[in-house]
Parts: structure tokens; sequence; C-alpha cells
């Protein structure tokens, strides 16, 4: 038995780990969740699971949640969400949470001797350097949960970095990959509730927004450089709309392994969560025959400025992709406000970057006064 702690439990990613849990209930027990604002999502989790502790960071509903829950330790703000990362008895702590406030949680939990398993982009892009310094230094695994850097773990399957020519992440292209229909003049125009349609994941608003600029793929890079310790030039990307190769590991002898399957985030949390070990699931079923037929295509940098961008900050390195990453959702957030537009994402961005000195090797506290610096920046712009 597995003792699973979950921060952000009621967004996309923590509500499929819950599916995952139910699925092997021999094999995984939630010993701690935590959630935003959603309380009423949170106290049925709670009532489902049983976990030792919960968490909100909504301080204005905790008092309800107390009383809903009276057999459970309710927690609060940043100090429940160390205090859960460092639960004693919990063996893995699944970090689900949108945006740079998973990265304390994240530190906190290596440090107390925990395997972390990834799905908040923004701790290894902001400061994967020094998350992957303390793992190997404490003795405890990353473990990867997005589709695409699951996909290359698999392949890899403890293969030295020396040993790859190239990652290849697949990106579906997102709603806009169709050039002759969406020209930079058509993006120019691009509603909210246009790019809030993926074409292959149902995901929470700020990832799908990531989706269609393709900046979601440029996060994904320099995630990769650092769970992978493979230099930046060698992480490459390749658009595959079905959206069934999840991505590919290209060997220095010229062989490409891939890991396939249909959509579903069920997969890779399941993956994450019981390794070493390959557990039975009926939840995931992939037909070749019904899919036909897998296409590749090269990505539009020109429509697509975003990758880029990440590519540049995960090349120079030190404080500029915490610079990339604020900035970028600062962008996103007045999008979806309505207040900028779509191809004003990766504008603003460039804009914060090309004003930032970087600073090279930081420390968290300098990676943190980057992120502060790149949001002040943005708002300005």
């Amino acid at each position: 038995m597995k003792n699973v702690v979950l921060l952000g439990s009621t967004g996309s990613i923590g509500t499929s780990t819950l599916k995952v849990v139910e699925d092997l209930p021999d094999r995984l027990r939630l010993v701690g969740l935590a959630a935003g604002g959603n309380a009423d999502l949170l106290i049925d989790q709670a009532r489902r699971h049983h976990p030792v502790a919960v968490s909100l960071h909504d301080p204005a509903q905790i008092t309800r949640v107390r009383n809903a829950l009276p057999d459970t330790r309710v927690l609060g703000g940043e100090a429940g969400l160390l205090e859960l990362a460092t639960l004693p008895g919990a063996d893995v702590v699944l970090i689900a949470i949108v945006g740079t406030a998973g990265l304390a949680p994240a530190l906190a939990a290596i440090r107390a001797g925990k395997d972390i398993a990834v799905a908040s982009k923004e701790i290894l892009v902001m400061a994967g350097e020094i998350v992957m310094t303390e793992a190997r230094r404490h003795g405890v695994k990353v473990l990867a949960v997005d589709s695409e850097h699951s996909a290359i773990f698999q392949c890899l399957d403890g293969h030295p970095p020396e040993s790859v020519r190239n990652l290849w992440l697949t990106a579906s292209g997102g709603p806009f990959r169709d050039a002759t229909r969406w020209t930079r003049e058509a993006l120019a125009g691009v509603t909210l509730e246009q790019a809030l349609k993926h074409p292959s994941w149902v995901m929470g608003r700020k990832i799908t927004i990531d989706s269609a600029t393709l900046f979601n793929k440029g996060l994904e890079m320099i995630e990769a450089r650092w769970l992978f310790d493979i230099t930046m030039p060698r992480v490459r990307v390749v658009v595959h709309p079905q959206s069934i190769v999840h991505s590919m590991v290209e060997f220095v002898d010229g062989s490409v392994l891939s890991q396939m399957s249909t959509p579903d985030m069920c997969l890779p949390i399941q993956i994450a969560l019981t390794h070493p070990e390959r557990v039975a699931s009926d939840r995931v079923q992939t037909d070749f025959a019904r899919i036909g037929s897998l296409t590749f295509e090269e990505p539009d940098l020109e429509r697509f400025p975003a990758l880029g961008l990440a590519r540049q900050a995960g090349e120079t390195g030190g404080t500029l992709p915490a610079v990339l990453n604020a900035a970028n959702e600062v962008a996103v957030a007045r999008f979806c406000e309505r207040r900028l537009g779509f191809l004003e994402i990766p504008t603003l961005v460039g804009k914060v970057m090309a004003a930032h000195r970087t600073i090279a090797n930081p420390d968290l506290a300098q990676v943190l006064e980057a992120d502060a610096w790149a949001r002040r920046e943005a708002d300005q712009c």
C-alpha cells in the first residue's frame, strides 16, 4: 500500500488522480488532500477517501470545512500545504497546483524524504536545477505526471542521458493548427471560447490556453531538460494531431522508442503512483485499426512564437525561465479577462524577457524575486 498526498485535488489532474486511487484500493491510499477554493468538492472527496488531513487555501471557508469534517484535521493556506507535503507516513506527494504555489511544498516534501509526482510545470520551469539537486541530495524520486514526460520516462527505462540523441515531445497543435484557416490575421481575432476548445484533452483553463498558444509545449521543453538531464538543443517538438504518440526518445544509434495510448490522464498518473510496478487497468483502451493513421508535422514557429521564447529561456537558463513563466501567467490571465488579444500573449512575454537581466545559477530567493519582478513588469506592459 502506497500512501499518497494530493495537492490540487479539485482540479482536472486531481479528480483524475482520485479515479486512479478508486481503481486501485489495495495499492493506493489518500492520506492528504488540498484544494484552492472548492470547499464542497473537497468535503465530498474527504468523505469518500477519509484522509488524515485536508487543506483549503480559501480562509473564508475553513470553518465550514471543519464543521463538515469533524474527524479530519483541517489546515489552511500555505502553511497547510507545507504540513501536508511533509505528512508523516506519506510515501509520495502528487503536486497538481496550478501556478507557482506548488514550488515550496515540492521542496518541503523532498527535504522530508518524500518522492514527488509533478503535474505542475512551474516547479521545474522555475527552479529545475534547485529541485533536481535537492532530490539527488535526499535520495528521492521526481516522477513525471504530464503524459509527454511520462512517455519519455517509460521509453528511457533507465538509459543514461549520453545514450540519447533527442527527446521528441509531441504536440496536438491545439485548436489553431490548421494554417490555412488560422492565419496570423485570423489568430489575432481568436476569442476566449475558441481558445478553450482543445481537440484532444479536457483540462483546466490556464493549461488549455497554454496549449492553444503552444506555451504549454514550451514549458514542457524546459521541464524535460531538467527531469531527464538533457541539454536544451536535444529537446525537440513535433506536432502529432492524433495525440496517440505521447512522446518519443531517439537514441544515439538511430533507434526511436515511443509510448502510445488513447489520451487519458489516468494512465500517466497511475504509472507515477505505482512506479516501479505495472498494474493492470482496463481504463485505457487503444484500438489502432480504428485510429487508422498517425501523422506528424513541423511546428509553425511564426504563428506560434511561444516555442522560440521557451527555447531561448531554456538555453539561457538562470532566472529567465521563471520570468517566461510568470509573464505568461499574467498574459493568460489578461486574455481570460478579455483585456489582451491572443497574439499579444507571446508579445507581452517577449517584452518582459527582453527587459530582464538574467542571473545565472540563482538560489531560490533569486528565482522567487525574478518571478515577482516579471509579474510587476508584465502588469506595466
